[in-house]
């Protein structure tokens, strides 16, 4: 009962490319990399906006 399920494919037709895996490494990197940016920048923009508020 260890088994993967049936329509699960055992082996792939074509051997597995090994750029498309780089290819998907870097556009995720890429993708965490810019959220990350991003939410740095919500944080500062949020925190300078408070400080400006209340000093003014």
């Amino acid at each position: 009962m260890n088994r993967p399920p049936p329509y699960f494919p055992q082996n792939q037709l074509s051997p597995p490319d090994e750029n498309r895996y780089k290819k998907f490494k870097l556009v995720v990197g890429g993708l965490a990399f810019l959220l990350v940016l991003i939410l740095v920048g919500l944080g500062f923009g949020v925190y300078y906006l408070i400080s400006w508020m209340m000093s003014g």
